[in-house]
Order: structure tokens, then C-alpha cells, then sequence
């Protein structure tokens, strides 16, 4: 780090500076805070990851190491590498540690506020920056972006999460609205709902979202027929639906490249 001041690897402030000490196993991780210097072997480390990260980008680094940087902040002055292991054991893989549920999160030994915190915080991020993408643009000339976006918000759910992406009349997106949640298999749509939204936001067409977290995004009796409902309803209306989105983990399925629609 440069600058005179120096980064808490090289000189740890006292937490003093900033108000009482924490206790031990606080907020901090779930881990109790050392006192004094960070070991060598440990700032070292951290200062060899950073820049391998900032040399390499992200594709430098495995995913446990990933989530060690994201941690380093969360918990200044411990090893965080096995906490980081554990949740990759745990999850799968990065995404699924960042998207996995807060009490699921927060029952793994090390994990407190300030950690979930800060996996959070990187989760709504990724979100943000991928909504931001596809938001204000035309969405055929950006359905690569729209499907990216769709995989960064749905992909690692454990639950099913209903979304309708609302089009105005020159396909430009202009909301983006989570309708629903269900359960792992399951999540309830109102047609009508869905329909009643569009008039409200003056959109011309719509496109419907939905996860699968089995990972295999084929469509399911209960998804097909309730595609035509909406489909019916939105016809009525004289508004159009352009497609119905299925996202697995890692590939998605259309209902109109399917010929369902």
C-alpha cells in the first residue's frame, strides 16, 4: 500500500482509533480478534493474493482465493483461507457462497455479521452492475446481456423466484420486477397480476423469468400451462409476450427457440 499511511498489514491501527475494542468472536466473522501485528506469514500471503489479483484479474485466482480478498475485510487480523475452504466445501462454488441464504450462511463456524456483510454486499454488486447492462436498452440487440443478468440473479437460488422483465414499444427493458418466490420446485404466478403490472408501466411486451435450482431448466407441465395463461391474458390486451425464460445452472432454456410459444 502506498502513502504514508500504512495498511493493517504493515501496522495495525489500535482499534482505540475508532471507538471501544470489539470483544472476542464479535461481529467481526464469528472469529476472535488477535491482538497486535498481523503475522507475517499471513500479510504476506494476503499482499502476494491482491497482487496476483490485481495482475491477473479474477481468472488468476481459484474460488476459494477469490473468497479469501472478499473476507480480508470482514476478519483484518486472522487467517481467513480455512474459513474460505470451508465454504466452498460447503456451497460448491463462489457464486453459490455469495447467493446462498443468510441463515444458512451465518450457521457455518466463523461466519458472523460482518462477514455476511460482506458477501452480501459483493452479491448485490454483481447484481447491480449486470442490471445495469441490460436496464434503459434494447433487449433484442442485448439479449446476450439479458440472459447474462438472468444467470447472475437466478442461477444459484435454492429456491424458484418468478421475474417479468417489462418492454416498452421499441423493446427498450423498463423494469425488471420479482414477482414471486416459491419453494424448490415450485413457485405461484398470477396471470392477471402480471398482466395488471404491464398497464401500470404503459409496457407494449414482456418477457417472463423463472430459475429451476434442480439445474436442468426443461420446462414443466405446470410452467407451460401457465405460460399460455399469461399469454392468453396478455393478448387480450393487446400486449405482447415475446418469451419465457427457464434458468439452470448453467444453461437456460426459451419457450420460443422451443417452439413453445
Amino acid at each position: 500500500m502506498t502513502g504514508s499511511r500504512p495498511s493493517f498489514a504493515e501496522a495495525p491501527l489500535p482499534f482505540a482509533e475508532f471507538g471501544p475494542a470489539p470483544p472476542a468472536g464479535d461481529e467481526a466473522g464469528g472469529l476472535p480478534l488477535g491482538a497486535g501485528r498481523l503475522p507475517s506469514y499471513i500479510a504476506d500471503h494476503r499482499s502476494r493474493l491482491r497482487s496476483r489479483f490485481m495482475e491477473g484479474g479474477a481468472a488468476a485466482l481459484p474460488d476459494y482465493e477469490m473468497l479469501e480478498l472478499v473476507l480480508f475485510r470482514a476478519i483484518p487480523r486472522q487467517d481467513v483461507k480455512p474459513l474460505a475452504r470451508r465454504l466452498i466445501d460447503l456451497f460448491g462454488d463462489f457464486n453459490r457462497v455469495l447467493s446462498a441464504p443468510p441463515a444458512r450462511l451465518l450457521a457455518v463456524d466463523g461466519v458472523g455479521q460482518a462477514v455476511l456483510c460482506e458477501l452480501k454486499l459483493v452479491e448485490a454488486a454483481a447484481h447491480r452492475l449486470a442490471r445495469s447492462r441490460v436496464l434503459q436498452r434494447h433487449v433484442i440487440s442485448s439479449w446476450d446481456a439479458v440472459v447474462d443478468y438472468c444467470h447472475t440473479v437466478m442461477a444459484h437460488r435454492d429456491t424458484e423466484q418468478f421475474r417479468v422483465l417489462y418492454l416498452d414499444r421499441k423493446n427498450v427493458l423498463i423494469a425488471d420486477e420479482e414477482q414471486a418466490r416459491g419453494t424448490v420446485d415450485h413457485v405461484p404466478v398470477y396471470p392477471r397480476e402480471v398482466v395488471k403490472r404491464a398497464l401500470e408501466l404503459n409496457a407494449s411486451s414482456l418477457i417472463l423469468v423463472h430459475n429451476h435450482p434442480s439445474g436442468d431448466p426443461t420446462p414443466s407441465d405446470s410452467d407451460i400451462a401457465m405460460t399460455a395463461q399469461v399469454e392468453q391474458a396478455a393478448q387480450a390486451l393487446g400486449i405482447t409476450l415475446h418469451d419465457h425464460l427457464v434458468i439452470g445452472k448453467s444453461r437456460e432454456l426459451s419457450f420460443r427457440a422451443r417452439g413453445l410459444l
